[in-house]
């Protein structure tokens, strides 16, 4: 009547591999070193995965600059926070 645990984590760790994609990729050893030591961060998979991340955001936000004033019937987003002095 118990589980195999076993043969469940088999089945979630090739779920979650796949999601991941493997790359062999060639880094300037003296640029990771430069962005270790101002990041703080250790492992060379986190010190992409954050290059990464840091890219999409700043090429986002070019294409929201490069984009501006032309919707201008656009209406401003609502704000989360309540104004001040309410």
């Amino acid at each position: 009547m118990g589980v195999d645990f076993r043969t469940n984590w088999c089945y979630m760790h090739i779920n979650v591999s796949e999601l991941v994609m493997r790359s062999t990729i060639n880094l300037d050893d003296s640029l990771m070193e430069r962005a270790k030591s101002l990041t703080g961060t250790k492992e060379t998979a986190a010190l992409v995965r954050q290059a990464l991340e840091t890219l999409v955001r700043v090429e986002s936000g070019k294409r929201l600059i490069a984009l501006g004033g032309t919707m201008p019937e656009a209406e401003a987003a609502p704000r989360r926070r309540s104004e001040v002095g309410k």
